[in-house]
Formats: structure tokens, C-alpha cells, sequence
């Protein structure tokens, strides 16, 4: 049985662009995989806490001489590891936010990017440790960032996969719906054709 990771950034509820291009990959995906598991982490919630002093010092401690504290600090971390590492498709959902990612999604992928579990360093430089997932990029954007004068600005999408493959996670397909505070912006027909253009629908 497959198991399919959601993870949503965007603040926007039920408008956001991106919650409803993961939906509709989740579609295509569970047609695909009827009896696949899915787990959705939704990141627009109190419960996902900017990096602390306590977890990043418990973080560079082996496991074996953890405290107690520190594994109460590194309780929320294990948790969202253990979600990625048991996923076999993770979509993720990332609106542009300044030319790159909104906070919410830089604090999971700063929680989840942990050595001697999902990477570690070798004297031949650093080894993702997370392997064999096939990773969705949900992206919105305001204006066009795929190509012409704008691709310059746009720091959303190398940067997330860069830090997912230095993690490992190499097999990375990326969705765009463009132009979305443009005036011509048509939501259903942009859907339509981003799944078209990914050759998910």
C-alpha cells in the first residue's frame, strides 16, 4: 500500500491556489493508488514552532545521550521525520511568498533536515539519507517565474529542491500554476493546464 504525504503551506484556506492543486494531484495520485494512505500536515497552524535553542542543541546530540528534555524537544522533529521517511509520494504545497517560500514551510524543512538521519556528512561530502520518494512541487506564483525577464527572482523552486535533494530526495516533479494576480488569470482553465503540462491529467 502506498503511502502519500501532503504537506500544506499556504494561509489561505479554501481561495489558496496551491491547497487546490495539491487536491487535485491527490485525485490523480489516488486514482492511481486506491488504497494508498494518506496523511496531510498542514502547516498553517500554532502547532508548527520556529526552531528553538533546545531542539537545535538536541539535534547535534546522538541519540543514544539524549535526555529526556531533549527528546521532548525533539518530539514535533521526530514526528514530521517519521512522516517523511515512511512516505512513498509527498506533495507539497508552496505559494510564493517573496520570491521564495512562505516561513511555515522553511520551519518544516528546518525540522526535518537532520544529520545522521535524513543526511549525513562523509569524507566525500554530504549523503542524503532519504531515499526512494517521488516528490510533487504544488507551486503558485503571482506573475510568470518559469521563464522570461522574472525566472531570475524566483528562489522558490531551486531553493526547495535543492534542500530536498541534498536530503536525498532526487525524483522531484514541479507543478506551476503561473499568473495568478495577473488580469487575465483564469483559475480552473491554470489547474487544468498545469496538471496538463505535468502530464497528471
Amino acid at each position: 500500500m502506498k503511502k502519500i504525504l501532503v504537506v500544506e503551506s499556504s494561509p489561505r484556506g479554501k481561495i489558496s491556489i496551491t491547497r487546490a492543486l495539491t487536491s487535485e494531484i491527490l485525485k490523480t495520485l489516488k486514482a492511481a493508488n486506491p488504497d494508498a494512505h494518506v496523511i496531510v500536515r498542514d502547516l498553517d497552524s500554532p502547532q508548527t514552532p520556529h526552531l528553538t535553542s533546545a531542539q537545535t542543541t538536541a539535534i547535534l546530540i546522538p541519540s543514544e545521550n539524549r535526555t529526556a528534555l531533549d527528546q521532548e524537544a525533539l518530539h514535533y522533529s521526530d514526528e514530521l521525520v517519521k512522516e517523511v521517511l515512511d512516505a512513498d509520494i509527498i506533495v507539497i504545497g508552496a505559494p510564493m511568498y517573496s520570491f521564495s517560500i512562505p516561513s511555515n514551510l522553511k520551519v518544516w524543512l528546518d525540522l526535518i533536515s537532520r544529520p545522521r538521519v535524513t543526511f549525513q556528512y562523509t569524507p566525500e561530502g554530504p549523503v542524503g539519507l532519504v531515499k526512494g520518494k517521488k516528490v510533487y512541487l504544488a507551486v503558485a506564483t503571482g506573475g510568470v517565474y518559469s521563464q522570461g525577464p522574472q525566472k531570475a527572482y524566483d528562489f522558490l523552486v531551486p531553493y526547495l529542491s535543492t534542500v530536498l535533494e541534498f536530503m536525498g530526495m532526487a525524483d522531484i516533479t514541479t507543478i506551476r500554476v503561473e499568473g495568478v494576480a495577473l488580469p487575465e488569470f483564469q483559475r480552473e482553465k491554470a489547474l487544468e493546464l498545469a496538471l496538463q503540462k505535468a502530464k497528471l491529467s
